[in-house]
C-alpha cells in the first residue's frame, strides 16, 4: 500500500529544512491522516471501505474553511499555566481538557504530568474568569477538585469503534460556577 508508506515518510521528514509553509502543509497531512489526529505516537490507518482521509483535489476549499474559522484568531505556543496567567480577566472562560488521569504522556513527554493536576486545581480556584474542565472519572481527580463543582456525565467513545457507535464511558465536567448538567450518568 502506498498510503502507509507516504506516512512514514513524511513523518520522518527532517522539518528544521522546511520552510514554514511546508512544516504547515506536513503538519496538515498527518493530522488529516494519522488515527484521531493524534499529536504523538502517530497512527496509519486504511481501509477498503473508505476513501483515504487526505485528498489533494480538496485541499483548495479545506484551507479556504480553516483560513475562514481561524480568521481573528491568536494561536499561542505557552504552557497551559502560562496561558491561563496571560489571558484570566473577569470576561474569561477556559475550557480545559487535560490528559487524562493515567494517560499523563499522550499528548507529548514532559508536558503533563501527575502532579501537574493538582497545581491546575490550586491555579484554577485563583483565577478571575471562568473555567470547564472535562476528564476521566476517577478518585483521584474527584479529590484533587473536591474544591469546585463537580458534574458526572456520559460520553461515547467512538473514534476507534465508528460502526457501532462507540462505548460509553463516565466523565466529569468540573467547573468553579454551577453549570446544571442535564446529561448525568447512566446507573
Amino acid at each position: 500500500m502506498i498510503a502507509p508508506l507516504r506516512y512514514r515518510v513524511v513523518c520522518q521528514i527532517c522539518t528544521k529544512r522546511l520552510t514554514d509553509l511546508e512544516r504547515a502543509g506536513r503538519f496538515l497531512y498527518l493530522q488529516r491522516t494519522a488515527f484521531g489526529g493524534k499529536v504523538s505516537g502517530r497512527n496509519f490507518g486504511v481501509s477498503k471501505d473508505r476513501p483515504g482521509r487526505f485528498n489533494l483535489t480538496t485541499l483548495e476549499p479545506m484551507l479556504e474553511d480553516l483560513h475562514s474559522r481561524l480568521a481573528g484568531v491568536v494561536i499561542e505556543c505557552l504552557d497551559w499555566s502560562e496561558f491561563v496567567r496571560r489571558y484570566d480577566g473577569q470576561g474569561t472562560l477556559f475550557y480545559c481538557d487535560p490528559p487524562y488521569w493515567g494517560c499523563e504522556t499522550d499528548y507529548g513527554k514532559a508536558m503533563f504530568d501527575r502532579e501537574s493536576f493538582a497545581r491546575m486545581a490550586d491555579q484554577l480556584g485563583r483565577i478571575q474568569g471562568r473555567f470547564l474542565l472535562s476528564i476521566n472519572d476517577v478518585p483521584e481527580i474527584r479529590a484533587i477538585f473536591a474544591a469546585f463543582h463537580i458534574e458526572p456525565v456520559t460520553t461515547s467513545y467512538s473514534i476507534a469503534n465508528r460502526t457501532s457507535g462507540g462505548t460509553d464511558r463516565a466523565e466529569l465536567l468540573i467547573s468553579n460556577w454551577p453549570i446544571g448538567v442535564r446529561n448525568p450518568v447512566k446507573g
